[in-house]
């Protein structure tokens, strides 16, 4: 593979995650993600084990979602989730972060769950992503904040969206716009130089990926992952 087109793979978590999905949707997508040898895929508690077998003998890494999408669980809740996950074969952990705790600034909260969600998985070698859910969680003072308590609890990833903070538009509807670059780059440079950042939400074309890259970004969510990397291979060539 051209060494551009597997590095942009190796950016990519392809999520599995709508409610919807059911366990032939959970092979499609495996599929999808071995034909593209992407970084992993990141899949609903449920299904770790079933993506762990599915995915043997591949590349592609076993990714799970904790107190998804909306962080409301008890910290002790999430963390056997997040342990169930590693037990099950997971090595890649997304945690939703307590939105409220975070907007009321009750940062003693917000340290305590995700310190004991990175401490319950580093044993079993999996890595941590923190997601803040940045359509809730606008302002940059606490996305500073979070990108600290991050950093000094041993986090690995900080990260931007869960694809499913659905605020209410002027026009009645919900949606939300995930990763955008200034965030990006803003959580780029008040993590420590261990932490890395993954973009998640709303990147859905090659040049997104690309400039989420430029942003720093180690990791990227994507559910595109088809058309981005078959845009990568036209462009960039196989």
């Amino acid at each position: 593979m051209n060494e551009i087109v597997y590095q942009l793979a190796k950016m990519i978590d392809h999520s599995i995650l709508h409610p919807t999905m059911t366990d032939q949707d959970l092979k499609r997508e495996c599929d999808i993600a071995m034909k593209y040898d992407v970084a992993s895929v990141c899949v609903k508690p449920y299904a770790v084990r079933q993506a762990v077998e599915l995915l043997k003998g591949s590349d592609v890494l076993v990714g799970c979602v904790i107190g998804f999408p909306a962080g409301n669980s008890a910290i002790g809740v999430k963390v056997f989730e997040a342990e169930n996950a590693c037990k099950d074969g997971a090595v890649e952990v997304d945690m939703v972060i307590n939105i409220g705790k975070a907007l009321q600034g009750d940062w003693d909260y917000v340290t305590e769950e995700i310190k004991s969600v990175t401490d319950a998985c580093h044993p079993s070698g999996a890595i941590v992503k923190v997601i803040f859910e940045t359509d809730f969680v606008t302002e940059a003072t606490d996305v500073i904040k979070l990108c600290q308590i991050c950093t000094e609890v041993g986090a690995d990833y900080v990260k931007t969206s869960s694809g499913f903070g659905f605020v209410k538009q002027a026009s009645g509807d919900y949606n939300y716009v995930g990763a955008t670059i200034p965030i990006l780059e803003l959580m780029k440079v008040n993590v420590g130089p261990k932490v890395k950042v993954k973009a998640a939400g709303g990147v859905r074309t090659l040049d997104q990926l690309l400039a989420v890259q430029a942003a720093g970004c180690s990791r990227c969510g994507a559910t595109a992952t088809i058309t981005m990397m078959e845009d990568a291979v036209n462009r960039f060539g196989k």
